[in-house]
């Protein structure tokens, strides 16, 4: 399968709104998932990552991050989903969307790349492992959520 990894843009929105449902059903938290095409567009400042596509221009996957500064490090990336869609898993897709992560935060001088994984996704801390992530089990989240 001949594939492509491109910056997300605006006309990727829509399809991208129906995978953060699907990875918010695998996370068994389909209820968390508010955010819509309308809000993308109107903070679509804030919002980064690539998207990896098939011959047919039909997006499989992908990964969404922002900057973020650390004070015990400084300028850092958070790559806050990688998400493959389940039928194409396995076939080394989020191998290259992080490797391109990787390279994307190397290229803009951050000193790490931070992310998120779930106790329960043993398959991921596996994967995050093989590329060297040290993955600790001090912090947790902390969401304060704003009705706006």
């Amino acid at each position: 399968m001949k594939i492509k990894i491109e910056e997300i843009v605006e006309e990727d929105f829509e399809t991208l709104i129906e995978l953060f449902r699907e990875l918010a059903v695998f996370e068994n938290l389909p209820e968390k998932m508010i955010n819509s095409v309308k809000r993308m567009k109107a903070e679509k400042d804030f919002f980064r990552g690539f998207t990896i596509k098939d011959e047919n221009n039909i997006i499989l996957g992908y990964v969404t991050f922002f900057f973020a500064y650390y004070t015990w490090v400084g300028k850092s990336l958070y790559m806050d989903d990688l998400y493959i869609r389940e039928e194409h898993r396995g076939k080394g897709l989020g191998t290259q969307l992080i490797k391109k992560v990787i390279s994307f935060a190397k290229e803009t001088n951050c000193q790490k790349l931070r992310w998120q994984v779930s106790n329960w996704n043993k398959s991921a801390i596996k994967f995050y492992k093989s590329l060297g992530a040290q993955i600790d089990e001090v912090d947790k989240n902390c969401d304060l959520m704003f009705d706006n």
